[in-house]
């Protein structure tokens, strides 16, 4: 039988194997956790980039299969600009699958645009006339709320362009815009230090005075490029155009002015120009569209891209 003393001995280490079986047993079901929670999230990112992959194919692959012939439809939505839904490359190539398939019978231009880059809205019109002559197919615009400036560069090159009365027409005109700080600095005692190589490599700098050399250089670019954008419209409006001094003065008119100076040739709508100018009601859309799992790739490449500067900058950083 033990003693007193052996059974007060054994009390606090008996306590103390049941504390440390307690804690090896936390220890484990937390160990346990945190695999599980990892290979969830693992599971978790390979679900999601499956997602995205497959939803990138199938938005990449799908080619929309009409049942007979109908009108094809390209948008221009928004600034005409090489970062922008409107630019050259996806229009383009929208343009190549319309007129290439033999279900088209027409292609429609559908047009709300501002206008934008100059050198985009130039490449759509060239290959617009290069495809015209190549599959010897119509091509019409369609204007909705505005066809302005790069948009209309873009419209002449339709055989005819369809407007609202209301719809805003013209804008052929060139600018080139930017702010100047002189005063400003001047005022609150601020110099510019601007060192070059080449006397006119700091051209039209906003915190330098304005050389007139070099305005009028730029003045005779813009003069230019805007000759160029007169000999598109005319070449594409033709005797259409009833030209007056103030049609490429950069104003722009209504639909019904617009109309009646010869920039547009009529008034209607996509429907109505498919189903009566056309002949063809079905309208089959050959706008690319970007879709959510492509901007969910886009900005995830972007966080990690982020992410992986943030580590290069922290590893070549003097601290």
């Amino acid at each position: 039988m033990p003693t007193p003393k052996r059974d007060a001995a054994a009390a606090p280490r008996a306590s103390y194997e049941a504390v440390m079986e307690q804690v090896a047993r936390e220890f484990v079901r937390e160990r346990r956790s945190d695999r599980r929670w990892r290979i969830f999230f693992r599971l978790a990112w390979l679900g999601l980039f499956l997602a995205v992959a497959w939803a990138l194919l199938v938005q990449r692959t799908h080619v929309a299969a009409p049942t007979g012939p109908h009108t094809a439809l390209i948008e221009v939505r928004g600034e005409i600009a090489a970062d922008t839904e409107a630019n050259a490359e996806d229009i383009v190539a929208a343009l190549r699958t319309a007129f290439e398939d033999r279900g088209a019978q027409a292609v429609v231009l559908r047009i709300n645009s501002p206008g934008g880059s100059p050198v985009q809205a130039g490449i759509i019109n060239d290959e617009i006339r290069r495809l015209k002559a190549l599959h010897k197919k119509p091509v019409y615009a369609v204007v909705e709320e505005m066809c302005a400036s790069g948009a209309y560069y873009i419209a002449v090159a339709a055989d005819e362009i369809y407007v609202d009365k209301a719809s805003l027409v013209g804008s052929i005109g060139v600018l080139m815009d930017g702010f100047g700080f002189t005063g400003l600095m001047d005022k609150l005692g601020i110099e510019r230090r601007l060192l070059t190589a080449g006397e006119n490599k700091g051209m039209l700098d906003p915190f330098s005075p304005q050389n007139p050399q070099q305005r009028a250089f730029a003045q005779a670019m813009i003069d230019q490029i805007h000759q160029q954008f007169i000999s598109v419209v005319k070449e594409g409006r033709g005797k259409r155009l009833k030209e007056t001094p103030q049609t490429f003065s950069g104003l722009f008119w209504n639909g019904e002015d617009a109309v009646a100076q010869g920039l547009a040739d009529s008034f209607g709508n996509l429907d109505m120009v498919a189903r009566d100018v056309v002949k063809a009601e079905e309208v089959i859309d050959y706008t690319p569209k970007e879709n959510v799992a492509e901007r969910l790739a886009k900005r995830f490449g972007a966080a990690i891209g982020a992410g992986a500067v943030r580590a290069l900058q922290s590893s070549v950083n003097l601290r």
